[in-house]
């Protein structure tokens, strides 16, 4: 599949050629089409090459991904040929890149794979947020249950006041009346204590 620039200005004798390949699969029962490699022609010769890595899609869909780039700040899906040829010198990056090269029905594309995998790193950071959060609302819940058991359990483990009983026979025998040159007085036999346990 080659795209050309036509009068394009400098462009004019530029070609970007994707190589195509289709297969077909076992496991999934279908034919996929992959993207082998990406050719820049300028004026007939070629200037670079670059193995396309993960650009794939079943053979009736389209594949669709926002940056198709040989820059690893855009996860370098294309990856020079050689380390001895030119493509070192050339970057390429494409926007909003979509590719089919078989089955294309009244000149669409079709329904588009997109190259987004479902563990993105956007995706797996509000997974380990929303684990954290559950987390910290898990051990709150557990602490409040556990507050709540402890007033209980204190609850039943009140004791009540208690006071000594006193002997009936000691009542009498408290005070015995003393007898002195006339005088009468009175002397405390038995001193009880009381104490109160809480």
């Amino acid at each position: 599949l080659s795209l050309k620039f036509g009068d394009v200005g400098n462009l004019k004798g530029l070609v970007i050629r994707f190589l195509l390949t289709t297969s077909y699969y076992q496991l999934s029962v279908q034919n996929w089409f992959s993207l082998h490699k990406l050719q820049l022609l300028y004026n007939h010769s070629i200037q670079a090459t670059f193995n396309a890595t993960r650009i794939y899609a079943p053979a009736s869909y389209s594949y669709h991904c926002e940056h198709v780039s040989s820059l690893q700040r855009y996860d370098a899906l294309l990856i020079p040929s050689s380390a001895n040829d030119l493509s070192k010198l050339w970057e390429v990056t494409f926007t909003d890149f979509q590719i089919q090269g078989f089955n294309i029905q009244e000149g669409h594309f079709a329904y588009a794979k997109d190259c987004a995998t479902f563990f993105s790193p956007a995706i797996l950071m509000g997974l380990v947020m929303s684990l954290i959060l559950l987390l910290v609302l898990a051990y709150a819940l557990h602490m409040l249950i556990h507050l709540k058991s402890l007033d209980r359990h204190y609850e039943c483990k009140a004791a009540s006041a208690y006071f000594a009983q006193m002997k009936d026979n000691d009542m009498g025998d408290e005070k015995e009346p003393l007898r002195s040159g006339g005088n009468e007085s009175d002397e405390l036999r038995n001193q009880q204590f009381y104490k109160i346990y809480i």
